[in-house]
């Protein structure tokens, strides 16, 4: 069974984006995400909203940091994942993260602008080394 989901919410802060000692780019995203529902008892609005965290590599990580910004309305597709540590104080923590597969501008309420990106050391349709390009959204 996959382990998949898709969330869409406003990213909660700027992405911050490392890099690991081999070089390869990560970056971490805050993404809220809002739920309003009226209270068939009541007939009065309710809401809640929920916080996620969500990790990027490579070159979806170097593109997200480069195209998002906070507060934009962002679609995130993903895998769950729970990571365990054990705190200075000896207590265990764990958390569940998404682990992201795509990230994209919501164009619910915005547009988006796409450009091309060239990826470094891609192999190329022929089968040689060299530079393949993909899209990159930049938000209008």
């Amino acid at each position: 069974m996959a382990n998949t989901t898709t969330i869409t919410g406003n990213l909660t802060r700027e992405p911050e984006i490392r890099y690991t000692r081999e070089g390869q780019a990560t970056a971490q995203l805050g993404v809220a995400v809002n739920r309003r529902w009226q209270d068939r008892t009541t007939q009065e609005w309710q809401e809640s909203t929920s916080f996620f965290d969500v990790i990027c590599w490579r070159d979806l990580a170097e593109n997200v940091a480069l195209s998002l910004t906070k507060g934009m309305r962002v679609v995130v597709t993903g895998r769950l994942e729970q990571r365990s540590w054990e705190t200075e104080e000896g207590e265990h923590r764990s958390k569940v993260e998404i682990t992201a597969d795509e990230v994209g501008p919501s164009l619910r309420f915005a547009t988006a602008d796409v450009q091309r990106v060239e990826r470094r050391g891609a192999i190329t349709p022929d089968g040689e080394s060299g530079a393949v390009t993909d899209a990159l959204p930049v938000e209008a």
